[in-house]
Order: C-alpha cells, then sequence, then structure tokens
C-alpha cells in the first residue's frame, strides 16, 4: 500500500483523481456491454475509443510524472475489458502521486492536461448513455463520499441520487 502525500498540490491532485474515478464509474457502470460501439453519426468515436483514450491519458500522466513524455493510442478492447484497464491505469497514476512529492507547477500541469481531458471525456460518455437510451441516474456530486485515493471501482455509492 502506498503511503500518500500530504504536499498541497500532491493531495489536490489526488482528490481530482479520486472524483474522476468517481464519476467516470457512474459514467461507465451499468452500461451494456454493446455500448462501447455505439456511434452517433458519421466519424463519431464511439464511448469504447474514447475510453481508450481516457486509459492513454492516464499512463501519459504516469510518464509525466516519472519525466518522460510517453504518448500511445490504444485500440478499444471489449467494453467490460476497457472499463477494467481504465480502471487500472488511473490506480497506477494515484499510487505513483502517493509516492512522490509534486511540485506546483507538474501538479497544475498533470491537471489541466490529461486529469481535466479525461474529466471532459467522462461528460462526454455520460452524455452518449443518454442518447444512445441507457441513461446513468443524476446526483448530487457536492456531497458524494470521494477520497483521495480511492482510485478504482471500488467507488463509495451515490450520497443523494436524483430521482
Amino acid at each position: 500500500m502506498s503511503v500518500m502525500s500530504n504536499s498541497g498540490p500532491t493531495i489536490l491532485l489526488r482528490h481530482a483523481v479520486a472524483t474522476l474515478a468517481y464519476r467516470a464509474l457512474r459514467a461507465a457502470e451499468k452500461a451494456p456491454a454493446e455500448f462501447g460501439e455505439y456511434g452517433d453519426g458519421p466519424g463519431a468515436r464511439t464511448p469504447g475509443h474514447i475510453l481508450a483514450h481516457m486509459g492513454d491519458l492516464m499512463d501519459w500522466a504516469v510518464s509525466l510524472v516519472d519525466g518522460q513524455q510517453k504518448w500511445q493510442d490504444s485500440s478499444p478492447l471489449a467494453w467490460p475489458d476497457e472499463v477494467a484497464r481504465f480502471f487500472q491505469a488511473l490506480r497506477v497514476l494515484d499510487d505513483r502521486l502517493a509516492a512522490t512529492e509534486l511540485d506546483g507547477d507538474l501538479a497544475n500541469r498533470l491537471f489541466q492536461g490529461p486529469i481535466a481531458d479525461a474529466l471532459t471525456h467522462t461528460g462526454q460518455l455520460a452524455m452518449l448513455r443518454r442518447i444512445a437510451g441507457c441513461p446513468i441516474r443524476g446526483e448530487n456530486y457536492f456531497v458524494a463520499e470521494i477520497t483521495a485515493g480511492r482510485a478504482g471501482v471500488d467507488q463509495a455509492p451515490p450520497r443523494k441520487p436524483f430521482l
């Protein structure tokens, strides 16, 4: 188990990663397996492609924490496998952050780049769920139990879902 870093930039970034995990799980959980292949028009990226990109963003973030710039474009796996890959990449990133004291500049860049990009894509997945006829249930995220260090699929249940 990793030792949690207590520096301001690192703990705030780890909370952002936990927020991403919580919201991404809500966008991915209980989606039918065929959702990964859903297409909404010519040239549109499928949810599987979006989630594969999100996993690549987390891998890129790990390489940045390690002082490298390594990017890969992964082909999407079957939806359940891609969900598992994304959350594994997110856990690796959180573990790396827990073991590293980041300076404020790197923490800011990690947030403004891969983390914010993945949050945007999480919103796209939620929107595509609605368009595909399998919407996620809304909830009050302000009261959600989101904890730095919880970056996998082991998220708390919604505290205040909307009816």
